[in-house]
């Protein structure tokens, strides 16, 4: 075979047995691979690139000495490039671009398809990720791309399932989502099959017979949103921080379709419009499915293939706080060495474990508690406009997680509000104004969000100040209350 920067370890390992030691001895941080568990993870997707990465030697260095060893083992000279090889290729890539800007201007499908096959034998996850990246850099709108997103996996769709599928041990955040993915598919096909059996125009009294299955099944699929919420808050901070942001953005608008749809076929059903209630379950379960299709065949392999083992030991630990979707995680695969949550300082003794304040001094245990315990969601955005701190209280309204620490603020909104959130942010940033707020009402209750310009003593700029309240309750305050009287309420 040959040694190229783009070869994975594990086929490296394949083709000589020997190597698993070889490189067990060469460097301490290639010992793990002795683990079976750890040789499906990083083994199965790091290339020799990320392993001198990993082990801090030059990658020249590495392939010579693999190349050395091959030979004093089997006698045979392999042939060694320093070049990156087909994996990330710009031709290639600018060939993908081009298929797509044909699909943009409406070239016949099988056209483009046979154009594919031609040009290119196959493409991986990482190249449709950077494809998509670079059209979006380049001007084509988001919104586009997500609308050609099913067109153009359709066209590499022969190609993607050519490759060898993702595969992780139960524990591992891929192995989790993908675990959901097989529990939610099981049910967006029962309400598929519940939708074929109602047809197009379904009796009244046919259609009154499903409406409680049919209800039951959206109320299941709404388990979804912590499936989306981890990708949301976890996953994709880690890709946005290895350069992949395109992609992330573009699935995350799918993500925000699939809310309202879910949201459009409910509404349609509590008004008895089956006609309505039908076509938006269809269009449901369709976007549910393709969006799993394109997670297990682009976005984990493409993940698996970009991240690294500590990244997904970060991904890992945010994971809980968010939740699951009808599943709970294996527990084979644990994350390594606790570093602490992603974007977090260690904690320290000493001269920092009491804070002075203008009003007060404070260990650094007590201004955790405090912050812990307000009657409100707190998060701060830094002057550079990056995440710095949210407040872990048990009830929260927006959910959050580690992940987002050390993220750009406009990726932690969809896209339909990323504007109005800039739009405050620079506001605040020029001076123009110092609060800005909005009140919604969700699930029921009345929800106030407020947004604070934060200054120094001279006045400049050094972030925005987020408030979030459930005040449903304090909305229905009357009179005077001026006694204790604990039996009138209810103390969380």
């Amino acid at each position: 075979m040959d040694l190229t920067p783009k070869t994975k370890v594990n086929e490296l390992i394949k083709n000589y047995d020997f190597m698993l030691d070889y490189l067990a001895e060469y460097s301490p941080e290639f010992e793990k691979l002795k683990n079976p568990v750890m040789r499906k993870t990083f083994g199965r997707f790091a290339t020799l690139e990320m392993a001198a990465s990993l082990a801090k030697v030059p990658l020249e260095k590495l392939l010579a000495d693999i190349g050395e060893a091959i030979r004093e083992h089997t006698g045979v000279e392999v042939s060694i490039s320093e070049g990156g090889g087909p994996a990330l290729d710009q031709e290639r890539i600018e060939v993908l671009k081009s298929i797509i800007r044909d699909l943009h201007d409406d070239a016949p499908m099988e056209e483009l398809k046979k154009r594919f096959s031609e040009l290119l034998q196959d493409v991986s996850p990482t190249e449709i990720a950077e494809m998509e990246q670079q059209l979006i850099s380049e001007g084509l709108p988001q919104d586009q791309i997500k609308r050609l997103c099913d067109v153009h996996v359709e066209v590499f769709k022969e190609s993607l399932e050519r490759q060898e599928g993702v595969d992780t041990p139960p524990g591992h955040p891929v192995h989790t989502f993908q675990y959901e993915n097989r529990a939610l598919c099981e049910v967006a096909d029962e309400l598929a099959a519940l939708l074929e059996d109602l047809g197009d125009n379904p009796a009244p009294e046919q259609f009154e017979a499903r409406i409680g299955a049919f209800t039951a099944h959206l109320g299941t699929l709404d388990q979804i949103e912590n499936h989306y919420l981890r990708k949301e808050n976890q996953l994709f901070p880690f890709l946005e921080k290895r350069g992949v942001v395109g992609p992330p953005q573009v699935m995350w608008a799918i993500h925000d379709d699939v809310r309202d749809l879910l949201k459009s076929a409910r509404a349609a059903l509590e008004d008895g419009n089956a006609a309505g209630s039908i076509e938006k379950g269809r269009e449901l379960v369709r976007t549910v499915l393709d969006m799993i299709y394109k997670e297990d065949n682009i976005l984990f392999p493409m993940s698996m293939q970009v991240l690294e083992e500590e990244d997904w030991s970060e991904i890992y630990r945010g994971e809980e706080q968010i939740g699951y979707a009808l599943i709970t995680p294996g527990t084979e695969w644990s994350p390594g060495e606790e570093t602490g949550p992603a974007g977090t300082l260690p904690r320290r003794s000493g001269i920092l474990d009491a804070l002075p304040l203008d009003t007060g001094l404070l260990s650094l245990e007590q201004i955790n508690l405090l912050l812990r315990h307000l009657p409100v969601d707190v998060s701060f955005v830094d002057e550079n406009d990056e995440v710095r701190y949210y407040s872990d209280v048990p009830d929260r309204i927006f959910p959050r997680s580690p992940g987002v620490i050390g993220r750009k603020v406009e990726n932690c909104h969809p896209q339909k509000s990323v504007h109005i959130v800039s739009r405050i942010v620079e506001a605040f940033r020029a001076g123009e104004k110092d609060v800005a707020e909005f009140w919604i009402e969700m699930g029921g209750r009345f929800i106030h969000i407020r947004y604070f310009a934060v200054r120094d003593t001279q006045g400049n700029y050094r972030g925005t100040l987020e408030v979030s309240q459930d005040v449903t309750d304090i909305r229905t305050l009357e009179g005077e209350r001026r006694l204790l009287d604990w039996n009138q309420e209810v103390i969380h």
